[in-house]
């Protein structure tokens, strides 16, 4: 009988077998953009040194990024979505994204960085849309006795100012920039989930979330389950975990980031964080 030949593919992966065990895992937490008026969240500034450093790790095997986030910013959510894109293909190593407790609108966004996109049953998925929320307090400062003034060249200078009644044009140029977002973030879902994706568009990006297991059948997630189990069983059991961590702070920096904490600006800034995250029931 003649002997089954192997490819010169499969001789390369039979010597390399075992020698790349490393998983990077960066972990990106948090809201996306600017937090409040004190405190910066997951932007590209502080995520892009995980990123290189996840992807320089040696003897890698791929690269796992877990995310826990409601959304944010949708410039920096393209941003690092890319970043993980570019750097995947540049060093030739899969990506593969993990939902946490939330991974909703721009985290989300992130998550289609990956090859594929994994969730617990309980992860909160989707929120695929665009929104701004303000106030009208036009009203207030009649009751109080308060002009308003304001002084600008443009006559769009001055749209959605909280002190103004609404109107049509406001509205409309607001509508405008939101649909051009929303149109960016839809393409981005289509290029990551291609038929993958089960229900019409109408359904899926229409800003609803879902469950992780109800996302899994929509197609918005490959499979359910933990980063651990599923990364051992594409890889084996003898594969390590690498944890990704942030640059550490000096002691002085670290002494004084400690007392800076303890300023209301931080309790502001997390109570705002919060609030982001009770959206989603967490």
């Amino acid at each position: 009988m003649a002997k089954n030949k192997i490819s010169l593919k499969e001789k390369i992966c039979k010597i390399f077998k075992g020698k790349n065990n490393n998983i990077a895992v960066v972990n990106l937490s948090g809201v996306i953009g600017q937090v409040g008026k004190f405190e910066k969240g997951l932007n590209i500034d502080n995520v892009n040194p995980l990123l290189e450093k996840a992807f320089e790790t040696k003897k890698l095997r791929a690269v796992a990024i877990n995310v826990n986030s409601p959304g944010g910013s949708p410039v920096q959510s393209e941003l690092i979505h890319d970043r993980i894109k570019e750097l995947s293909k540049e060093k030739k190593i899969p990506t593969f994204t993990f939902a946490g407790d939330v991974a909703a609108s721009g985290g989300y966004f992130i998550l289609c960085a990956g090859e594929e996109i994994f969730a617990h049953n309980a992860s909160i998925v989707g929120s695929i849309g665009v929104i701004s929320a303000g106030f009208g307090f036009e009203e207030l400062i009649k009751k109080i006795g308060v002009s308003r003034r304001v002084y600008a060249q443009g006559k769009n200078k001055s749209v959605l100012d909280p002190f103004k009644k609404e109107d049509k044009d406001s509205i409309k140029i607001l509508n405008e920039a939101q649909k051009d977002v929303h149109e960016s973030f839809k393409e981005i879902v289509r290029n990551s989930r291609g038929k993958k994706l089960k229900e019409s568009e109408d359904f899926l990006f229409n800003g609803a979330f879902w469950s992780g297991t109800t996302a899994k059948k929509h197609g918005l997630v490959d499979k359910i389950g933990d980063m651990r189990s599923i990364l051992k069983e594409k890889y084996g059991d003898k594969i390590k975990f690498i944890n990704i961590e942030p640059k550490k702070k000096g002691f002085i920096k670290e002494f004084l980031s400690q007392r800076i904490n303890l300023f209301s600006s931080q309790i502001v800034n997390k109570i705002e964080e919060r609030g982001i995250f009770n959206k989603f029931g967490l």
